[in-house]
């Protein structure tokens, strides 16, 4: 693969990535991009040319030694940022008592809270019991592989 073709499908990649999340944070969350904000003339359209503008600013963004292309140690250094912000937002939510270290007990409360496995029990518990039987499992299971097999075909059929 050509070097040109590579730095295509990243900028492609950060274009894509950027379009659902802003680079802005408000009080440690990454807040979803509104219209207004890729809408640069106001117009009430997004253009081509207002998305690659987008993608253009984030690539420049990325680009700290301005050559025009991102090197692996500009892509770790992003993808470090990006690690480090998750991390200080998880610590601020789940650190109860805030001595900067998550316990057992901190981490169940979130999930007892709404978290992770809470939400997958709500959503897989077919018959509101609270619990999930090996059916509702099963068929969980089943679905999940459903979508992923429908996913995998949209890929194959967009790439032929």
């Amino acid at each position: 693969m050509s070097n040109a073709v590579k730095i295509t499908a990243l900028s492609v990649a950060i274009v894509i990535g950027g379009l659902g999340m802003a680079a802005a944070k408000d009080g440690g969350k990454r807040q979803q991009i509104d219209f207004e904000t890729l809408d640069t003339d106001g117009n009430g359209l997004l253009t081509q040319a207002e998305l690659d503008a987008r993608g253009a600013a984030r690539f420049a963004a990325a680009d700290t030694d301005g050559d025009g292309a991102l090197s692996a140690e500009e892509l770790m250094a992003r993808s470090q940022r990006a690690t480090e912000a998750r991390i200080e937002r998880m610590m601020s939510r789940l650190d109860a008592d805030e001595d900067g270290k998550l316990t057992q007990e901190e981490m169940s409360a979130a999930r007892r809270g709404g978290g992770d496995s809470s939400r997958m029990i709500k959503r897989i518990d077919s018959d509101g019991d609270g619990a999930i039987s090996k059916d509702e499992f099963e068929t969980a299971q089943a679905n999940f592989r459903d979508r992923q097999g429908k996913r995998k075909g949209k890929k194959k059929e967009t790439s032929e």
